[in-house]
């Protein structure tokens, strides 16, 4: 397991300019992206994880992050992702696609070598 606390999706910068004589607010710069094997985990356009190893069971995921502005993107080119919500659901993310939680508390991933869910 790989996990990573930096980054995030890709988003335009953001610019804001104060309208008094104080100096302008800082901009901020255009995010880190997932890059290829892994698969990340966005909260609010920020990474809060990765994860890059096929394992045979679910990795827990401790800080349990949940939607709104929650997105799981796998960057495998042949490996589905499997996501493990709080009542034991479980949902399938494709090889090269992305999932947006809308709602939910997500407690686990696997990385499956299996090419299609």
């Amino acid at each position: 397991m790989t996990l990573a606390m930096a980054g995030g999706v890709s988003v335009a910068a953001q610019t804001a300019a104060s309208a008094s004589t104080s100096a302008p607010a800082p901009v901020r710069a255009a995010a880190d992206t997932c890059s290829y094997p892994y698969v990340c985990l966005f909260k609010n356009g920020t990474r809060i994880g990765q994860f890059q190893d096929v394992t045979s069971g679910f990795q827990n995921l401790p800080s349990r992050p949940s939607g709104p502005n929650l997105v799981v993107q796998n960057t495998r080119n042949d490996d589905v992702a499997y996501i493990r919500w709080s009542g034991g659901t479980v949902t399938c993310i494709p090889p090269k696609q992305s999932f947006t939680v809308s709602g939910g508390t997500l407690t686990g991933i696997r990385i499956d070598s299996r090419s299609t869910c």
